[in-house]
């Protein structure tokens, strides 16, 4: 792909989502208590987490630490990225970006079984291998239960995914500094790297795979997104503005603009999951596919092996229960914690076999 293609596929993108942004700010209604991006942007929290395991304390196993960058809430951003074969060689290599959890940070990549399978993965290229990329989150307000209300994580709720601002009826909706950060991240790696442009893929955990759900939507340079265990990133557990994702302009401030909205999704998630999140997913499949987009929905059992339907007993609210004090909730929660490995292979696949078309 030559730069001048790259160069007109991103001006075009760019062009699609600021149009889409501001329609999608023209139909908010003034007397609404929510935004045309659904939320407001969370609020910083402080404190919360101990300096050990937090932006300079991340170890990054092996890997390189990147930041900081400050972002435009002032906060300093960092990553952690693995690159074990793009050095020793002139050839491209493909992208995985993953986005950790919430009350979780960078490092829990380790527990994903991704770093070793980077060396020697083939996502599709003449060569095994990819370059790895994990953004670390920040400490803010969640619209999930206690614990899990605020904390390390990041925010799918306000979904201002424009680069930069939009402006609307005299207000300023500043681009959702999450999403920033990702940008900022993937920036840098295809700087200092070769990287496969075609071949950038999502992945994440819980919190982490909304986030990389939502991004994968809104960002058409993104090849793929295959995520573990994500709540509906737009309509969850406690969220105060949900809304429906639409390819157009949207008609109230209930829904929101896609502009990639057929990007193709595969989603893991356990039959009995912490607060109803097997039901929630249901709901975001529905969603997903009113969009003309074929989803690969994956329910696995406790042994990792997939099964047809949701478990009753952990949750059958499609807006996810929340409540983490129940017997079932308390077994999803076990599974939650889990990263399903075995399915790390049928994942990348999926990646390998969904590149962006060539010239795109």
């Amino acid at each position: 792909m030559t730069s001048s293609s790259s160069a007109t596929r991103q001006a075009t993108s760019l062009l699609i989502l600021v149009l889409l942004s501001i329609a999608s700010a023209l139909a908010f209604a003034a007397d609404s208590t929510c935004g045309p991006f659904g939320d407001a942007p969370a609020q910083i929290q402080t404190g919360l987490w101990p300096s050990l395991v937090v932006n300079h304390g991340l170890r990054c196993f092996g890997g390189e630490k990147l930041g900081p960058w400050l972002d435009s809430d002032g906060t300093q951003r960092y990553a952690c990225l693995y690159d074990y074969v793009s050095s020793q060689s002139n050839d491209a290599y493909p992208l995985v970006v993953f986005v950790h959890g919430s009350l979780a940070n960078a490092d829990s990549t380790i527990a994903t079984g991704l770093i070793p399978k980077s060396k020697s993965t083939n996502l599709g290229t003449s060569h095994p291998g990819f370059v790895l990329l994990a953004p670390e989150g920040r400490e803010t307000t969640h619209y999930y239960t206690a614990p899990d209300d605020r904390g390390m994580g990041w925010d799918n709720w306000y979904r201002q995914f424009s680069r930069g601002d939009v402006i609307a009826n005299g207000t300023t909706y500043k681009e959702n500094v999450d999403a920033a950060a990702i940008d900022h991240f993937i920036q840098q790696v295809e700087a200092s790297r070769k990287i496969d442009r075609n071949r950038i893929y999502m992945t994440g955990w819980s919190n982490g795979a909304a986030m990389a759900l939502l991004y994968a939507l809104n960002r058409r340079n993104i090849a793929a997104a295959a995520v573990y265990s994500a709540p509906d990133p737009f309509s969850a557990f406690d969220d105060a503005c949900p809304q429906t994702p639409v390819a157009g302009a949207p008609a109230s401030t209930k829904e929101i603009s896609l502009t990639n909205p057929k990007v193709p999704i595969m989603h893991v998630r356990n039959s009995c999951d912490i607060g109803g999140i097997c039901p929630n997913g249901l709901k975001f499949v529905s969603q997903i596919k009113a969009l003309g987009n074929q989803i690969d929905d994956i329910i696995v059992n406790p042994e990792g092996i997939r099964v047809q339907q949701c478990d009753p007993l952990c949750g059958t609210n499609p807006d996810g229960g929340g409540d983490i004090s129940t017997s079932g909730s308390m077994l999803g929660f076990k599974h939650h914690l889990a990263w399903p490995r075995t399915w790390n292979d049928r994942m990348f696949d999926f990646m390998k076999n969904h590149p962006l078309p060539a010239g795109q």
